[in-house]
C-alpha cells in the first residue's frame, strides 16, 4: 500500500464525472487499499477516487470512531437508488477542501447498491453519518462538492481562501 496525494480544490478534475468499472481485479483492490491508507492518514472518514486524481467510481469509507476497530467500507460503482424525504444536517468537511466546514442538509437515509471489494453485488440502507458520508462521496463521483450546496457568497469566500492557500503552498522555498 502507498499513500496518494489528495487533489485540492480548485482543480478541474474534481468537477469531472467518474466512470464505472468493468471488473474487480488485484490492480483495482490495490488502488482501494491505497485510497484507504490515504484516507486514514489524512485523517478522514471518506474518500472518492477522483480525490486522488483517478476518474473511477470508487469510494472508501470508515466512520468507526475507535482507531483499533477499523471497519472500512469499499463501494465500487455505487448507485443511490433511493433517498428519504426526511432530512438531517451535518457539519461537513472535505479532504479536498482542507480546513473548511459547513452545515449541509441532505436526505437522512439512502439506499445504495454497489460492488464490494471481492466483486460481489451488494445493497445497503444507510442512515445518520454513514448516509451523509455516502452521499458526500457519491457527489464527488459526479463532480459535485459540498460547497455547491452553499450560497454563492459562502462558496466564493471558501474558493478564494483555497486559491490563496494553494498559491502559498506551491511557492518554492530555498
Amino acid at each position: 500500500m502507498s499513500k496518494k496525494e489528495i487533489v485540492i480544490e480548485p482543480d478541474p478534475i474534481l468537477r469531472k464525472k467518474s466512470v464505472n468499472l468493468e471488473k474487480v481485479d488485484d490492480e483495482l483492490r490495490g488502488l482501494l487499499d491505497d485510497m484507504l491508507e490515504t484516507m486514514y492518514s489524512a485523517p478522514g472518514i471518506g474518500l472518492a477516487a477522483v480525490q486522488v486524481g483517478v476518474l473511477k467510481r470508487l469510494i472508501v469509507i470508515d466512520i468507526s470512531k475507535e482507531k483499533d476497530k477499523k471497519n472500512p467500507l469499499f463501494l465500487i460503482n455505487p448507485e443511490i437508488i433511493s433517498r428519504s424525504n426526511k432530512t438531517s444536517i451535518y457539519e461537513e468537511g472535505c479532504l479536498s477542501l482542507p480546513g473548511h466546514f459547513a452545515e449541509i442538509e441532505r436526505p437522512a437515509e439512502c439506499h445504495v447498491k454497489y460492488i464490494d471489494y471481492s466483486g460481489k453485488e451488494k445493497e445497503i440502507k444507510a442512515d445518520g453519518l454513514l448516509s451523509t458520508c455516502i452521499q458526500h462521496e457519491v457527489d464527488h463521483l459526479n463532480g459535485i462538492l459540498f460547497i455547491d450546496y452553499l450560497s454563492k457568497l459562502k462558496k466564493d469566500m471558501i474558493l478564494k481562501k483555497l486559491i490563496k492557500h494553494k498559491k502559498e503552498f506551491n511557492k518554492i522555498i530555498l
